[in-house]
């Protein structure tokens, strides 16, 4: 089996390339690719491999750019360190994910499943696949939230919504009017329902549209500090490890 591994973590690419040595030592390795530029290039120039480990964030963009430059016709596993992606389309049609870090039990249940399902993998599969990938890239996202307020029912668009928040352990939406309104819906239940084009998880408490950013400035520790058009009760601090994502994100509208 020719496996490609792209990856532009060089810890996380040679842990993966040391588990898959150990779990199918009769595997061949042919590549370690960083970016989807390298990637692109090695796959339209190269010997289709048979199985695919890919991240989703790499330092160039997200990897669903990959396929729409070239046609992948082998399996892919996708590896992520944020649970930050609708993946489930993936695991129902005969592709899996890790999220890092990764153990040799993910990477072993991963092959597993490969194999249960390769016969998913034949050419008539293919364009399902594609469709499934074109979906998760660019959703369309949930376009307006339901809410109880003043014993009434309301539906409030997303797009005027400047951004989500967890206060005192309730889940509250913040609009760009400045009105507030509760929801029963935990924060990761809500980022699964929109676009990811829209609303970036800045961290744990904070969800922000796009259109609510007023500017980022650099901040203590390489951390990103965030100005939004409205205020918010708390900093909105980007850490070091999400700041290369977060850049990427602005900069892919």
């Amino acid at each position: 089996m020719n496996i490609l591994i792209i990856e532009d973590e060089l810890k996380a690419a040679a842990s993966l390339a040391a588990l898959i040595s150990k779990i199918r030592p009769e595997a061949r390795i042919v590549s370690q690719l960083q970016s989807i530029k390298s990637s692109v290039a090695y796959l339209s120039e190269q010997p289709p491999p048979d199985l695919i480990f890919m991240d989703i964030q790499l330092s160039d963009g997200l990897c669903f750019n990959i396929f729409k430059a070239v046609k992948i016709a082998c399996p892919v596993v996708f590896c992520t360190a944020f649970d930050e992606y609708t993946l489930e389309a993936f695991k129902a049609n005969g592709v899996d994910y890790v999220l890092k870090p990764f153990s040799k039990e993910d990477i072993i249940a991963a092959f597993n499943k490969v194999d249960e399902l390769k016969n998913f993998f034949q050419q008539n599969a293919l364009p399902q696949l594609s469709d499934l990938l074109a979906r998760v890239a660019a959703p369309t996202g949930k376009k307006n939230f339901l809410v109880f307020k003043n014993n009434k029912y309301l539906n409030i668009a997303t797009d005027t919504i400047a951004y989500f928040y967890i206060r005192n352990e309730a889940t509250l939406i913040r609009s760009f009017d400045q009105q507030e309104y509760s929801i029963n819906q935990s924060l990761d239940q809500i980022y699964n329902l929109l676009s990811p084009e829209q609303f970036f998880r800045v961290n744990r408490q904070y969800l922000v549209n796009f259109a609510a950013i007023k500017e980022v400035e650099h901040y203590f520790a390489r951390k990103l500090l965030v100005n939004l058009t409205i205020p918010t009760p708390d900093k909105l601090l980007i850490n070091k490890e999400k700041v290369q994502i977060f850049l990427t994100w602005l900069e892919n509208r």
